[in-house]
Parts: structure tokens; C-alpha cells; sequence
């Protein structure tokens, strides 16, 4: 520490005589070493380096210093805990929102695709349609007595007992 100390003050006049003095106080201008001068202006200070011993030293435990310690702490985790939740459940709302534009994106195309295949069952479903290829494959219209009807009662959502009948060839010419 003597070392430091040394570097930053330098020995004055009167004080370079005495071992271990050192004085930040500059001398006098024109009262120089070299001139048979030794006078100071100022105090001299003088500076001793004592070891200081902490090992036997113990912390004495303050009960209220500690009480607020741990007040504090709760109360720092207690914010932190409603941050957080607040945090997570904005992110989730903010989820649930781009969650439910894909649904509805996703419902539009569904419907647009129902309109489609609706438009399609339609064509296909067309009785003039069904004719063309059913001439096209050699079919014919069907004669009388070919046509047998289902005998339903009025309502027609009631189950229908089978029976079975004579079949009719019908050999195509």
C-alpha cells in the first residue's frame, strides 16, 4: 500500500528527509530542493499501513431486518406471479384469436367446397344426362310392365317388408 501511496503523492523538500512521509502538497515555486529551501506549505501527512484482522468477526442476525426481507420478497414474487399469469393469458387470447380466424377461413372454404359438389350432384343427377350414356352403353327405355312401384303406405319413412316376385329378363336388341 506504501507502494501505491508513493505513486500518487511525491516527496516535498523538508519531507524527503524523513522516511515514510509523503505529502500531495506541492512546495512553494521558487522554494526548490536544489536551492537550500526544505519549506512546505501545508501539513505533512503521514501514512501508516495497518493489517486489519475480520475473521472473528460474526454477522449479528437482525429479526426485523430479515421479517422485511422475506415481506419483501413475497411481495416482489406476488407481482411477479400476476405479471406472468396476465402475460400468458394475453398470449393465449392472442392465440385463440389466430385460432379462430383459421376456423373461419377454414368454414368458408368448406362451404365454398359444399356449393361445389352441390353443383356437381346436380349435373350429375341430370335425367337428360343420365339418358345420353345410358344410350351410349346400348340401353333402352323401359317397356310396359317392366316398371314394378313399392307399394308404401303414407308414411314413407316406415320400414318396408320384402317380397319376392317373379323376375323379367329384358334382352337388349
Amino acid at each position: 500500500m506504501l507502494q501505491w501511496l508513493a505513486e500518487l503523492h511525491w516527496k516535498s523538500g523538508a519531507a524527503a528527509q524523513m522516511e515514510g512521509v509523503y505529502s500531495p502538497v506541492a512546495a512553494a515555486p521558487g522554494a526548490g530542493v536544489g536551492r537550500g529551501q526544505g519549506a512546505m506549505l501545508g501539513t505533512p501527512e503521514v501514512y501508516f499501513a495497518k493489517h486489519i484482522d475480520n475473521s472473528r468477526v460474526v454477522k449479528a442476525s437482525d429479526p426485523v431486518r430479515s421479517r422485511e426481507m422475506r415481506h419483501f420478497v413475497l411481495a416482489v414474487g406476488f407481482l411477479f406471479l400476476l405479471g406472468f399469469t396476465y402475460a400468458f393469458q394475453h398470449f393465449r387470447s392472442i392465440e385463440y384469436g389466430y385460432k379462430i380466424e383459421a376456423q373461419k377461413k377454414q368454414r368458408e372454404e368448406l362451404i365454398e367446397a359444399n356449393r361445389a359438389f352441390r353443383l356437381e350432384e346436380a349435373s350429375l343427377r341430370d335425367p337428360e344426362r343420365i339418358d345420353v350414356l345410358a344410350r351410349r352403353m346400348g340401353l333402352a327405355s323401359p317397356r310396359v310392365g317392366q316398371v314394378q312401384l313399392l307399394e308404401t303406405a303414407g308414411d314413407v319413412s316406415a320400414p318396408v317388408m320384402a317380397r319376392m316376385t317373379g323376375v323379367a329378363v329384358v334382352v337388349s336388341q
